[in-house]
């Protein structure tokens, strides 16, 4: 199989689960607990269904958003994630290379692996920078300080991630940064050696966001004693209305999941919510994202930004998001998949892939623009 053969979410996953040593690949594939919300996330979208209109004269499909206050081409956008070098040698680059080529906006994660400046430098696409709330609130300042300085646009406080989920794949084969791999673990490291050429061959794993702060050389802390040792479970509003107020600029709150959350981010000043469990990595038995999404844009639809991840794999999955009122849909295993299949040219081909599906799909919907989906083109079973 080569990436000429994949079409889908689906054949980009079977690629990577061929490349990828199995830790790794389980690492992005697995979800928390029993994994219900991680399937959920898609199953959901069975429940709705389109209703086209016809003979409405569609040559021409405009997908352009804006979104915090950033104009994209299409209303897709590669939402941050941690450690992508560990699943291509060019991560971070790769990915925000394919955003610019199709001029989405690209996330960097304080968990990754190419630092914000230097994906700044490389690339004009708008950067939002992904970032944790740590008990040292100097850090905090500090970390948000540094990402004004790099030109980074959008502010996005991820908040259901004080602490982490229970992620049985990774307990199974020992996963952990720094490696601490189980003997079912490092074989099969050893049954996928180009990985390990690629890996040993490169510059060497680094977190750049967190490097004062999280030692990978010796693994005097690991990712696991970062989510239990430095991030703050007694986080809460006030203490996110300070940084929004500090940031005085575009932010967002993630892992906004209730109406009566989505109502509070409005009132200390946030300018987008991002509906997500995580892609079912934390809370399983959670509602699925899209679930929750219409009564959330029920109550703050009108008054900010509200974006949708998690359990997104077609261009029609994106349309009924964007119908129930999502001004924008976040994409994570579609383009991890992609890159760890094949770098750039893979998240390229994924997101070209979900840009031919959306112009097609729209033109079969009888729309010319995002701004013409509604609720009245969704329909729900009972």
């Amino acid at each position: 199989m080569r990436l000429k053969d994949c079409h889908n979410f689906h054949d980009f996953r079977i690629l990577a689960k061929k490349r990828l040593p199995s830790p790794i690949f389980n690492y992005i594939d697995g979800g928390s607990d029993d994994e219900s919300t991680y399937r959920r996330n898609t199953a959901a979208f069975e429940t709705c269904d389109l209703v086209p209109s016809v003979l409405t004269g569609v040559k021409d499909v405009d997908l352009s958003v804006t979104i915090m206050g950033q104009k994209l081409d299409m209303p897709v956008y590669c939402s941050p994630t941690a450690l992508q070098r560990l699943f291509h040698h060019d991560g971070e680059r790769a990915v925000a290379g394919a955003a610019e080529k199709y001029g989405t906006m690209f996330g960097v994660s304080s968990l990754g692996t190419v630092s914000m400046e230097e994906i700044a430098k490389q690339t004009n696409t708008p950067q939002v920078y992904q970032f944790y709330f740590h008990k040292d609130r100097e850090l905090n300042r500090a970390m948000m300080q540094r990402a004004k300085d790099a030109g980074v646009q959008v502010m996005m406080l991820t908040v259901d991630s004080i602490t982490g989920g229970n992620r049985e794949r990774d307990l199974r084969t020992g996963f952990s940064i720094p490696f601490k791999l189980n003997l079912k673990g490092m074989l099969q490291f050893v049954l996928k050696p180009m990985w390990g050429i690629n890996y040993v061959t490169h510059e060497a794993f680094s977190l750049p966001q967190l490097d004062e702060h999280v030692d990978m050389g010796n693994g005097a802390t690991s990712i696991g004693d970062y989510f239990t040792n430095m991030l703050d479970p007694s986080m809460n509003w006030d203490d996110v209305a300070e940084m929004v107020k500090f940031w005085d600029g575009q932010f967002c709150l993630k892992g906004i999941m209730s109406r009566e959350d989505a109502r509070k981010a409005v009132e200390i000043g946030c300018t987008g919510v991002i509906i997500s469990n995580h892609g079912g990595r934390q809370l399983d038995g959670s509602r699925s994202s899209f679930d929750q999404l219409a009564e959330i844009v029920d109550e703050v639809g009108d008054e900010i930004d509200v974006i949708f991840d998690s359990g997104v794999q077609r261009g029609t999955h994106v349309l009924k998001a964007l119908s129930l009122g999502a001004k924008a849909v976040g994409i994570g295993r579609m383009y991890l998949y992609p890159l760890a299949a094949a770098g750039q040219p893979g998240v390229e081909r994924a997101l070209g892939l979900m840009k031919s599906e959306l112009e097609r799909d729209m033109k079969l919907m009888g729309k010319t623009s995002i701004d013409q989906l509604s609720k009245e083109n969704l329909r729900f079973r009972f």
